[in-house]
Formats: structure tokens, sequence, C-alpha cells
């Protein structure tokens, strides 16, 4: 191979390895930083190596508050969240992609249009509409509003309009119900994009911030990204060791959610692309 064939090849592996080095450090610091004393933590040069000063950070996270309460708070909450956003989601989704009924396409405009309101438009109205129900400091006032969101909709109605109609068609000649095709065909057919959504919708849950901060008031019924946050607040010592040992453990879940859906994540989420 020619020096000019090299040349491009080592300048794209340099320019791939500093981007991965860019991307990764943040998370690495944040790793190291849990195992380290809150007065080197921001120490010049930085600490490449761990400490060993975890565990102290945890027993400090743990006597500033509930946080093992506030975890499972959120695990609820993202884990309800997702299971029933992927069944409404699919649902709503094969219905406007294999039924035809009148105006299915205002509505589907419809849901499209909610997708473009920004949160903050719509948070007094739901602070309103949940303490007339009494579901303040109630993990359905968080899971309830955003179930079905405009996203999950529109993209399972694009991953099942891939189905063969001529499947069902099948099906329903074989005398299946329509619930039974939509479990024993549909939702089997669209796993990879069952699964691409999964992990996009515990990701958005878990991280959601601005709605439970308005309705979890109680400590003991936040989620763990509220918690966290009451850690640095102006005016207070913030022991950033008890920080970033929290950030880690909220992390946890995350990875384990994208590793457990990752085979079918590329493939879920372009499925919806190409119309076959």
């Amino acid at each position: 191979m020619s020096r000019t064939g090299i040349t491009p090849k080592i300048i794209t592996y340099l320019f791939l390895s500093l981007s991965l080095l860019v991307s990764v450090y943040p998370f690495y610091w944040m790793v190291i930083g849990s195992t380290l004393d809150g007065s080197t933590i921001f120490h010049l040069p930085p600490h490449l190596l761990p400490g060993g000063h975890f565990i102290q950070n945890l027993q400090g996270l743990e006597a500033a508050g509930p946080v093992w309460t506030t975890l499972w708070n959120s695990l609820f909450i993202a884990i309800v969240y997702t299971v029933a956003t992927l069944y409404l989601s699919a649902i709503a989704g094969y219905s406007f992609a294999k039924y035809e009924f009148k105006g299915k396409q205002i509505l589907f405009l419809v849901v499209l249009v909610t997708m473009m309101l920004p949160q903050q438009v719509t948070l007094i109205p739901l602070f309103k509409m949940m303490s007339v129900f009494g579901w303040q400091n109630q993990p359905q006032s968080v899971i309830l509003p955003s179930l079905a969101n405009a996203f999950g909709v529109f993209f399972m109605r694009q991953n099942m309009m891939n189905v063969p109609t001529d499947m069902i068609e099948a099906a329903r000649i074989d005398g299946c119900g329509e619930l039974s095709i939509f479990h024993r065909i549909i939702l089997p057919t669209t796993y990879p994009a069952l699964s691409a959504l999964a992990i996009l919708s515990f990701i958005q849950q878990w991280g959601n911030f601005m709605w439970p901060l308005v309705i979890l008031q109680n400590q003991s019924s936040t989620t763990l990204p509220v918690f966290l946050s009451m850690l640095v607040q102006p005016g207070q010592v913030i022991h950033y060791g008890q920080v970033l040992t929290g950030t880690v453990v909220g992390i946890i879940p995350i990875l384990v959610v994208f590793l457990v859906f990752q085979k079918y994540f590329v493939s879920g989420i372009y499925g919806g692309a190409v119309k076959g």
C-alpha cells in the first residue's frame, strides 16, 4: 500500500481515538472521583487511578438522605413507565399502521403536534390535575402523564408499517382475533423496535428531573436525580465525592438495561427507516 493510502487511515484512527478519549474520559473521571476524598477530586494534575474512599463516600451519601429509597423510587417509576409505554405505544402504532378508520390522519397529526409542546407549558395544568386527584408525592403522578408519548407511537407506527399485511390477513383467515394477532404475531415481529424503544424510554424516565422535582416534594418519595440535586445547594458545603458516588450508583441501571437490549438497538432504530 502506498504512503498516500496509509496517511488518511492514520489520520482517521487518530481522530477516532481522540474522539473516544474525549467521550469516555468524563465517565472515567466520575468513577475515579467517587473513590477519592473530596479535597483531592479537583486536584491538578487530576488523579487517574482509583482511591480508597468509595465506602466512606457511600456512607456519607447514606447519611445525607434516603438514597436507597430514592433509587427504588426511580427504578419502580422507570420500569413501570417503560413497560406501560411499550404496550400502549405498540398498540397505538399498530392501529395507525394497519387499520383504516375515519379521521385517522387527523388524529395522527394531533399526536405529532404534541411532540412540539415544551414540557414547561404543561407543568401548571398537570400540577393542578394531580393535586385534584390527590396524587402529589405518588409515583403514578410521574408515570401516567407521559404514557404512550407521541414519539413512542410514531416510532412503533413506522416500524409496524413494515409488517406484511398478508401475514395479518392470513391470521384472520385462520380464525385469530385481533388481540390475538397483536400479541402473538405483531409484538414478536417488532421485538427489535420494542427493545430500542425500551432503552430510550427507560433512559428518558430515569433522567426525568423537572416534573418529579415539582410533584414529588417529600424526600422519601422523590427520585434519585432530584435527591442528588439536593446535595448541591448554594450556601452549603458540597461533598462532591458523595455526589459522584450517587451518580455512579445511578448509572448502573442504565448500563444494565442497555446491555440487555443493545443487541436489537441498532436494528430497532433503523427498522422504520425503510418501508418495505
